[in-house]
This record gives structure tokens, sequence and C-alpha cells, in this order.
């Protein structure tokens, strides 16, 4: 009868800090909008911080009901701080790709006071997503090529002329000189048609060219010599 006593009200103490805890993370969220808690934060005289990691901890390892984890979720509660870091700068890349077209943004790029640029270059190392196929998943839900085979240098011009193309640009106005955000967008259009440089290109390459409207300028006809020496206009088709 004592050990039930003492275990009712042992669980019964945790069961109420519990609430406490929650209903202070609760107040958090209301006032900030989020249950992101820096980790030496405190409401009051509570150390939410510490007891929003714990709570982390004790999911991590099973050791959190079903309940309770629900009614965490409901505030906003994101379990690994990995996840909660990567939609943070999800949220930053999405402004940078509405401004953009793009997901391939030079290292230096920054957008909302994050280093995007940089933490997308992080991404594109080889086995940077292993074990993150939902991390992969949002990045490619945004931008298909966020992660191109060819230079990402290449995929920024290719963005912008699509961009234009789609905005009912003519294409025979995109002439060197045409300058977009520090790019000289018309000089790189007309070395992408040049025959020898659309053979260089990736299949892919030149699957997203064609896609807008981009092709290859046709070579001048050289006019053919008859044995008597005239000129006469090449009829090869």
């Amino acid at each position: 009868m004592v050990a039930q006593w003492v275990s009712f009200n042992v669980i019964d103490t945790e069961r109420q800090d519990w609430a406490r805890g929650w209903s202070k993370l609760k107040a958090y969220v209301e006032r900030e909008g989020s249950a992101r808690v820096p980790y030496g934060h405190r409401e009051g005289s509570t150390p939410l911080g510490q007891w929003v990691a714990e709570q982390r901890r004790a999911y991590g390892a099973g050791e959190m009901s079903g309940l309770r984890a629900r009614r965490l979720e409901e505030l906003g509660m994101v379990w690994s701080v990995a996840d909660e870091r990567f939609q943070e700068n999800l949220e930053a890349a999405k402004g940078y790709y509405e401004e953009h077209w793009t997901l391939c943004a030079p290292r230096t790029a920054t957008m909302l006071d994050r280093p995007i640029g940089q933490w997308l270059a992080n991404l594109r190392r080889p086995g940077a997503l292993d074990g993150h196929p939902e991390w992969k998943a949002a990045l490619e839900t945004m931008d298909a090529d966020w992660n191109p085979p060819w230079p990402a240098q290449w995929q920024r011009h290719y963005a912008v002329v699509r961009e234009m193309l789609a905005e009912e640009t003519i294409l025979g106005y995109i002439e060197p000189g045409v300058t977009v955000r520090g790019m000289n967008i018309g000089r790189w259009l007309t070395r992408q048609r040049r025959p020898d440089v659309w053979a260089a290109l990736t299949d892919g390459q030149r699957e997203r060219l064609q896609a807008v409207g981009v092709l290859p300028h046709t070579p001048a006809l050289k006019p053919a010599q008859t044995e008597t020496g005239v000129v006469e206009p090449s009829t090869a088709p």
C-alpha cells in the first residue's frame, strides 16, 4: 500500500510538472509565434528551453506517450533541431528562389540574413542528404534543378532566359549586352546557340533550352563552285 501511494504521488507530480511545462510553452508560442525556444530561455522561474530539450530527448528515445507528442505537435514542436534549422533555411531559400528563379545561388548569396548560398552548396556535397529524403524532396519540389549535373552558373543564366521567354520576351531581343542582375544574358545565350557550344552541352542542357524555344544557329551555307570556276548557290538541304 505504501509503495502504491508513493508511486501514485510521484506519477501525479510528474504529470503536474509536464502540464506546467506545456502551458509555459503554449504561452511562449502565442507570444513568439513558434515553438523554437532557445536552450537557455526561461519563462518566469521555469527553464523552458531545457524543458523543450528534454521533450525532444524523450521523444527520440521512445519514452513519450502519443498523447503528449500530439499535444506538443499542436503547438508546432519540431522534434529534430536539424530539421528545425533546415526548415528555417528552406524558408530563406524560398525567398531567394522567388527573386532569382533558381536555387543555384552563388556561395556568397544571402537571404533573410542567412548565408543561403553556402547552405545550398553544403547540401550539394555527396552524401549530405543521406538519411534525409524529406529534405531532398522539399528542395526538388521548389526547384527540380537545385542540384544540376552541370555548372550552377549555367543554371543561373538559363533560369533568367526561361523567365524572360515565359513573360513573352522575343528571343531576338535577348542580344549581347542585355544584362540581368549583373549577368550578360544576351552574350551567354548567343554563345549557347553556337553550333560548337551547342554540341558540347549535355542532353539535359539542350532539352531545357529547346523546351523554351532556344535552338542552335544554323551554320551559313557556303556557295558551291563548278568545274568552270563559276560560283553557284548551294542546293544542299
